[in-house]
């Protein structure tokens, strides 16, 4: 089985970045929709730098963390944390590996996970522009103006995946994608600030004023 601290983990990974989960044809997303995430599309590799406020119902204070999430190409993923403390987490060839400074790698096969691996395919479909590809695993909606302000909501279509995260949204001004945010099932939420944003982070970070960072004017 795989532990809650390392599920979060993962799911951090995953996010910040950009196959099928559904047998049944979905609906397509909105020609605007389809548009702006071609335009987010990038090459490999892709580096950003972020900066994550994790907020748990177990904790008085959101957990906060620091670094570069990077995607090399395919399925590739790895997210760098700097601060408070270094660790690498990265995702190649179906195997997760996590790296502490002083402790010894941990390798396990992304099978034992396979909603995890539907959520990678599905942010690799993200990064590179493919919203068909996307729109397999989430249902797509956007609001506001794609050459201004603008979010997308990904709601997971497969039930394994909802039972884990029940939306994905991304919030960004133009090409730019600025902030993430992640609505787990069991009412926790990640929020992770993007590129240049990422140093805005405040030292005590509340819902409230991440939320104005994101949705404020570049």
């Amino acid at each position: 089985m795989i532990s809650g601290k390392t599920r979060l983990l993962l799911l951090s990974l995953l996010l910040p970045l950009w196959s099928s989960a559904s047998a049944s044809e979905p609906a397509a997303a909105s020609s605007s929709a389809q548009a702006l995430i071609a335009a987010l599309g990038q090459p490999a590799p892709a580096h950003t730098a972020f900066a994550e406020a994790r907020f748990l119902q177990v904790l008085d204070r959101p957990l906060v963390v620091s670094g570069e999430l990077s995607w090399l190409g395919d399925n590739q993923l790895q997210r760098r944390v700097d601060k408070p403390q270094q660790e690498t987490a990265t995702i190649a060839n179906g195997e997760v590996t996590q790296q502490r400074a002083g402790k010894s790698p941990r390798h396990f096969s992304l099978e034992r996970a396979p909603q995890l691996q539907v959520l990678l395919d599905s942010f690799v479909a993200l990064l590179s522009g493919d919203a068909g590809r996307l729109q397999q695993a989430f249902e797509i909606r956007q609001a506001g103006d794609a050459a201004a302000a603008w979010t997308l909501t990904l709601v997971p279509r497969d039930v394994k995946v909802a039972k884990t995260v029940a939306s994905i949204t991304i919030d960004g001004y133009a090409r730019e994608s600025r902030c993430m945010h992640m609505q787990e099932a069991d009412g926790d939420l990640a929020i992770d600030l993007l590129g240049s944003l990422a140093t805005k982070m405040p030292g005590q970070p509340t819902r409230e004023a991440l939320q104005a960072l994101c949705q404020g004017t570049p």
